[in-house]
């Protein structure tokens, strides 16, 4: 998501966009989040400071210090400076939204950042032999085949502002990201779900470029669009973008020796999306989504899968 976002930054700076809304899943339960959720009893920071630092102008000087790590294994080891401000927001200010806003002024972020959900969540997977395990990183751990992801509790709001943005744009993106952990969670904050389905925006997903390890182990990009619209509770894309093009033979070789392998899409029309093929992969040695490429794949799909765009001239990314 970070990726999406840092593309989509100049969208507002340069090409007149009225607005870009990230919503981020608060879900995640391992690392210096974790930690910060079960001493400090406040949301899981980690994704919205990634996120925060994409949309910052200034992502190579003030924000750089929101990224840095602190190393060793004392109390402040694997804390990220971003995670503690943010923290230390929350408790001064009593919100974790007015931490955000806060963060987002010193970043002059472009756009805004919002959680899916302002309660206290923990997710749920129950496994095709019916076993039910709690816990976004006991789930990634499991390596076992997933029938549903829930919340827990399952009647979670939608963070105020959240469902206006979805209704409101012109333009939703969702992912990349871990399907069951990063992408799904979302989807299953019901009023979520429903604003997907029933949105005017054109819909987009940036499908992943490699495969998963674990409990989406051995799912294709087919599959993952199946478990997404299950999970909205039907029928929400429009589009999808995804990969296509050469792929570094040493990366491949490297990404298999960890169990993984690029994805691909089944030849062919996909019934009732519209795909578009391009080459999204930034250089380096890890294979990742280039922020600038995406961006022009989704202004493609964008132009191209709507009659005009809207006066609104709002984006959302999921």
């Amino acid at each position: 998501m970070p990726s999406v976002l840092r593309g989509l930054r100049s969208l507002v700076t340069r090409r007149g966009i009225a607005s870009l809304t990230g919503i981020v899943t608060m879900t995640d339960d391992g690392g210096s989040s974790g930690r910060l959720r079960r001493l400090r009893g406040l949301p899981p920071p980690g994704d919205v400071r990634n996120c925060l630092v994409a949309l910052s102008p200034e992502e190579d000087l003030l924000a750089a210090l929101f990224q840095h790590r602190y190393d060793g294994s004392e109390e402040l080891g694997g804390h990220t400076v971003g995670n503690l401000i943010l923290a230390a927001l929350a408790e001064q200010t009593g919100s974790f939204l007015k931490a955000i806003e806060v963060s987002s002024r010193v970043l002059r972020v472009v756009g805004r950042i919002l959680p899916a959900t302002s309660d206290d969540v923990m997710l749920e997977a129950i496994l095709d032999d019916g076993e039910t395990i709690a816990g976004e990183t006991a789930i990634a751990e499991c390596g076992r085949a997933i029938r549903r992801i829930g919340l827990r509790p399952g009647h979670a709001r939608a963070t105020p502002g959240v469902v206006d943005a979805i209704l409101e744009a012109d333009l939703v993106v969702l992912g990349p990201g871990s399907l069951y952990t990063s992408l799904v969670p979302n989807l299953v904050v019901a009023e979520i779900g429903s604003a997907l389905r029933h949105t005017p925006a054109h819909v987009v997903w940036v499908a992943n470029l490699v495969s998963e390890r674990g409990e989406a182990a051995g799912l294709q990009l087919a599959d993952h669009l199946r478990v997404l619209e299950e999970h909205a509770g039907g029928r929400f894309l429009d589009s999808v973008l995804l990969h296509e093009g050469p792929i570094d033979a040493g990366a491949v070789s490297r990404y298999r020796a960890e169990g993984v392998a690029p994805l691909r899409w089944p030849a062919g029309p996909a019934p009732g999306v519209r795909v578009l093929r391009m080459n999204l992969i930034a250089a380096g040695p890890k294979l990742r989504h280039d922020p600038d490429a995406t961006r022009e794949g989704l202004l493609n799909l964008w132009s191209g899968g709507s009659a005009g765009v809207g006066s609104r001239r709002s984006v959302e990314a999921r």
